[in-house]
């Protein structure tokens, strides 16, 4: 099973290879929640709630672009190299954004995979940057696509620096700043997500989405949450934060919704959650 602090190791193995370069990475999934976890655990500040879950494992590196990377692709060019440099393989059916990296041996078991995505479609138009659901490809091509993410409006906004400090296992002392979304950003990722693997035996019903949407809310301090209403209120017209809305009344309004029967299956659920305070401030968060 891959460790979160494996993870890092590889995760601090790219930022020395990126040294130097105009790549700034925003860091999301469920190594971004641990890394929000172990940060706000370390500077001791009070968040939104106190019982939060344990980081839960992953094998995933969820890499977001910042879209000016996509636009001016000369600046991208680095993390391509980076990434063949460091054993990665192209994922066949996801080539240029999704790579991976065989655990000893070839085992599939131990692999780490690096996910790249960005922003919404729309901060590409007028732009040489063509995309579709699935693709953000730099003009002219420099061996990096990017998922575009439409429902992270705000991916760019009210980020989280966090230093790394730790040994590279490719190089020597790395003292590296990665970025983290937004709870607002996170929670509208997340949602999304959810509503995409409810059905899906091989993500676990969307379990795991139920329980980042807590860890994300329980680690929130409170200059975010204010920043969150924020952006609740200059975005609720816009079609994804209304879906974001209808999603919480369907999914997390009450115990017996199943997006809450989903978190409470989840091995990493435990009693001492505070799952009315979650509902209550995911409500107010993205009204219907």
């Amino acid at each position: 099973m891959i460790t979160m602090p494996v993870l890092q190791t590889e995760l601090l193995d790219l930022l020395y290879e990126l040294h130097g370069t105009d790549v700034k990475l925003i860091i999301g999934g469920g190594f971004g929640i641990y890394l929000k976890t172990d940060y706000v655990r370390r500077i001791k500040v009070q968040t939104l709630l106190t019982q939060w879950p344990e980081p839960r494992s992953t094998n995933d590196l969820d890499l977001f672009l910042r879209p000016e990377l996509l636009i001016e692709p000369a600046k991208l060019k680095p993390l391509a190299e980076a990434i063949t440099r460091l054993g990665y393989k192209v994922v066949k059916g996801a080539e240029k954004y999704q790579f991976v990296k065989p655990g000893r041996g070839g085992d599939k078991a131990g692999s780490i995979k690096i996910d790249i995505l960005t922003g919404p479609q729309n901060r590409f138009e007028g732009t040489s940057v063509r995309t579709d659901s699935r693709r953000a490809r730099p003009n002219p091509s420099v061996g990096i696509h990017a998922h575009p993410v439409d429902e992270a409006l705000t991916l760019e906004e009210g980020l989280l620096s966090v230093f790394l400090d730790e040994k590279s296992g490719t190089g020597g002392p790395m003292h590296a700043e990665v970025f983290l979304p937004q709870p607002y950003t996170f929670l509208m990722m997340k949602l999304f997500a959810f509503r995409d693997r409810i059905d899906d035996t091989d993500k676990e019903f969307g379990r795991y989405h139920a329980l980042d949407l807590y860890t994300i809310l329980a680690t929130t301090i409170e200059s975010e949450w204010k920043q969150a209403l924020r952006f609740r209120d200059r975005y609720r017209d816009d079609s994804h934060v209304v879906e974001a809305g209808r999603l919480v009344v369907k999914f997390f309004s009450s115990l017996d919704s199943l997006g809450m029967i989903r978190l409470r299956e989840s091995s990493y659920y435990r009693l001492e959650l505070q799952l009315g305070e979650f509902m209550s401030a995911m409500q107010e968060l993205f009204p219907a």
